[in-house]
């Protein structure tokens, strides 16, 4: 296979949108659990908000281990049903699980009832998310499908949010309590998970590849997955690239309320814009990677969302109109991050499988799932730290200093726009190209053959000096 072949080599888009089916539940989940399920237990169910915030906390610190060890797990699993369909089969029943029992708490349920069911939901949710990536990264088999595959996925994944948002505004205009609409959302979720896992199962083919023969457990071959020059710059451009976005959302309401004069209605229009924005600026950014490279890409769209964040700073106050073209093309460039970011983990697995002879997509897209939640919680703490110190009270509101409003522009500014070119910033370097992903391909593809056809010379020849065989000395 030539490089050129293997470069326009795509899968069929009905094949895409059925695969991305899995992104409608997850995405709207994220949703649900950031915005709704938290104040449901403490408005709804009567929890106090200690107990809602520890078994919150304390279920992010057990999920840390917990990821990684569910990547090598699927990495090393084999079964005629396949690798990753087997494991989004066990996933949707703990997450469906987890949902239900959250669903029917009643007013007076402890930390532990709540950490024990988060844990259930958090499980299968990062099962599903995990499988669904790193079999994307097996199905999409070149360096533009990729690309391709991903932003689909991305663009379905916000239309499953915008879904879920539109539950409770619609139960609301009929006259229903907030605390049913949340019901309403979390029904949803368990009647959907599982008809959208089985269209990817339905719908999508698996191929396990096979393993290099004769290759040992070694330690060193999983501190190469973190020191490798792709996957290093990769998740820092992560982690940067999370954190900006989620600075700015730690702040957006603060900043609606006291700096930009907006009622909550007017400030949640602005907020499902950006979302909306996604739709088009996923499948868009995907497109253009195709043209001039991922990380390239990257750092455009990285460099376009720290310049469009500056204009914010003279937008008129209360202006509803004026604010929508910008926070639109914030959330298009935004969208194209964790495609690409994603997409090039792919091609990082590939590499990978190549020097080390066996399969790593689960546990390299676990790594970069740990840095987007370590963005998330990382980004609160970092926040209201310095809202605290440069003299903001949020109980004031609109009532701070002159001063104090200031300080919490610049707040909710300076820190998306160094983070997010920080990420720009760490990709410049970056080797892994469309041409050197395409030299991978054609070398792992033939290995492969001569796996299942002659064993013997599985090892013999068959990489670049690059890329050398797993278990020889670079």
């Amino acid at each position: 296979m030539t490089a050129t072949a293997g470069r326009d080599a795509r899968l069929p888009l009905t094949l895409a949108l059925a695969f991305a089916a899995t992104s409608l539940p997850l995405q709207a989940l994220q949703i649900a659990v950031a915005v709704h399920l938290p104040a449901y237990f403490a408005a709804s169910i009567g929890v106090e908000l200690t107990v809602v915030a520890a078994a919150f906390a304390a279920v992010r610190l057990i999920d840390v281990p917990i990821e990684p060890a569910l990547g090598i797990a699927m990495d090393r699993t084999r079964s005629r049903f396949g690798r990753y369909r087997l494991w989004m089969v066990l996933g949707t029943p703990l997450l469906m699980l987890g949902l239900y029992m959250l669903l029917i708490a009643q007013g007076g349920v402890g930390t532990a009832y709540l950490i024990g069911w988060l844990l259930v939901m958090y499980l299968g949710t990062s099962i599903l998310m995990l499988a669904h990536q790193a079999w994307a990264a097996t199905l999409a088999k070149t360096y533009d499908d990729r690309a391709r595959l991903f932003g689909v996925m991305v663009a379905v994944g916000v239309t499953g949010a915008v879904m879920v948002l539109l539950i409770p505004i619609v139960m609301e205009r009929m006259g229903y309590a907030e605390a049913q609409g949340v019901q309403a959302m979390v029904w949803y979720l368990i009647v959907l998970a599982p008809i959208a896992v089985g269209v990817v199962i339905w719908r999508t083919p698996e191929t396990v590849a096979p393993d290099a023969p004769g290759l040992r457990f070694r330690v060193r071959d999983y501190l190469q997955l973190v020191t490798d020059p792709s996957m290093a710059r990769i998740l820092l451009a992560d982690l940067a690239l999370s954190l900006g976005p989620a600075w700015m959302a730690a702040l957006y309401l603060f900043y609606s309320r006291d700096r930009m004069g907006f009622t909550p209605g007017e400030a949640n229009i602005l907020l499902a814009v950006y979302i909306l924005a996604g739709v088009a600026g996923a499948p868009a950014l995907a497109w253009m990677a195709t043209r001039i490279s991922k990380h390239r890409t990257v750092m455009l769209s990285a460099a376009a969302y720290s310049l469009l964040l500056v204009t914010l700073a003279f937008l008129p106050k209360g202006n509803v109109l004026a604010s929508i073209p910008t926070l639109f093309f914030t959330g298009f460039m935004a969208a194209g991050f964790n495609v690409l970011t994603r997409a090039m983990t792919a091609d990082v697995a590939d590499e990978m499988r190549l020097k080390q002879g066996k399969e790593r997509s689960g546990l390299l897209f676990a790594m970069t799932t740990l840095t987007t939640k370590i963005a998330a919680g990382g980004s609160i703490f970092l926040t209201f730290n310095v809202l605290d110190r440069v003299g903001y009270d949020p109980k004031l509101g609109q009532a701070n200093s002159p001063e104090a409003i200031d300080a919490l522009l610049l707040s909710f500014l300076v820190g998306p726009i160094v983070f997010v070119m920080l990420g720009g910033v760490c990709l410049i370097g970056y080797r892994l190209t469309a041409e050197r992903a395409a030299e991978v391909r054609r070398q792992l593809e033939a290995r492969d053959h001569a796996i299942l056809y002659d064993p013997a010379a599985a090892l013999e020849g068959l990489t670049g000096e690059e890329i050398p065989a797993p278990g020889a000395t670079p």
